[in-house]
């Protein structure tokens, strides 16, 4: 389909925005998935969907670099996928197999992928917070350009181990960037109902830190504003922090009835869907037609189909994985002395 007459250039590249529906696509339909098999019971433990933030793992992931860590919180299935990892390998990670990305040891809340420089999603609400700045202080030691970006959601800005890190990341200069994902509710507790600062990217001026407030909802936001961030950091300025505001579609896990937020809320943000967004831009500039779409869908289909069928015929751990990738005295009696 030709390009109408009189249309403006676009920022990023038709090949850019194609890749970024797909995978957004790609990210939506596999969490889908995610809750359907849940409810079957085809897996246990928490699980955590990433309906509605596809954006901001997209975003991330085309605006980073070769050699740039992320390490995230536990709403961690899209992240990897965003990275390239196939979705197969999520997906039997989820049901607890042997060929997932963390052998199955892991299971929803701790996606990883060293070859991939995805260096986990944590279960522990911060955790991830200094560790991420660990993990730039080591490129920073090494003499790397690498960034570090380190995620965590609006209810764990509330750990003390937070501004811990940010005194410390802005006075050795560290090239961290910290991203809130902003999606409104610790769980069922709104950021107004946590504190008066409601403009998240003001938690970085008592420490000189840049920060910004970012539309987590547009894709074209994310990507500029985390290479924004990622350059500062790597012209050794330090730190930047990034409120991204975005909003998840289904609750903060599988068990939440959601009885704190109205439907016409939930409606709202639905209107700015971010897939629907670049979707739209898509089909404005004439690169796809509706043959091209259904197609896209259709892959994106089979991918989840494939990762679902890989992961219900892989072997469950050994029962020697038990003792296999844990701290021993024997291998290092320095750390148990």
């Amino acid at each position: 389909m030709a390009k109408k007459a009189g249309q403006k250039k676009l920022p990023f590249t038709k090949a850019q925005y194609l890749k970024w529906y797909e995978d957004m696509l790609l990210m939506r339909r596999f969490e889908e998935a995610c809750g359907n098999l849940y409810l079957q019971q085809k897996f246990g433990g928490f699980c955590h969907l990433y309906i509605g933030q596809e954006a901001v793992a997209a975003g991330f992931a085309s605006a980073m670099q070769q050699g740039d860590k992320i390490i995230t919180a536990y709403r961690d299935h899209a992240h990897p996928m965003a990275m390239g990892m196939d979705p197969k390998y999520v997906m039997a990670e989820l049901y607890g197999k042997a060929t997932g990305c963390s052998k199955g040891k892991g299971g929803s809340m701790h996606m990883f992928d060293k070859d991939l420089n995805m260096m986990g999603g944590h279960g522990i609400v911060g955790a991830q917070i200094p560790m991420g700045a660990g993990i730039a202080f080591a490129e920073m030691y090494n003499g790397t350009n690498n960034v570090c970006l380190t995620f965590m959601g609006d209810g764990a800005v509330r750990q003390g181990a937070l501004h811990e890190t940010f005194n410390m990341a802005m006075l050795w200069k560290i090239p961290v960037v910290f991203i809130v994902e902003n999606n409104n509710y610790a769980m069922g507790t709104s950021v107004e109902r946590t504190t008066n600062v409601t403009d998240l990217s003001k938690l970085g001026l008592s420490y000189d830190m840049p920060s910004k407030s970012v539309d987590g909802m547009s894709v074209e936001a994310v990507h500029n504003a985390i290479k924004e961030a990622s350059d500062h950091c790597r012209a050794g300025k330090g730190p930047y922090l990034l409120d991204i505001r975005t909003y998840r579609y289904k609750g903060h896990s599988m068990s939440d009835p959601q009885k704190y937020r109205t439907k016409d809320e939930v409606n709202d943000y639905k209107s700015k869907d971010p897939i629907t967004q670049v979707l739209e831009v898509i089909q404005s500039q004439g690169w796809l037609t509706e043959a091209g779409i259904k197609k896209i869908e259709s892959k994106v289909k089979d991918q989840v189909n494939e990762s679902i069928k890989f992961a219900e015929e892989s072997p469950l751990p050994e029962v020697e994985e038990l003792y296999k990738d844990v701290y021993t005295q024997e291998d290092y009696p320095y750390i148990m002395d």
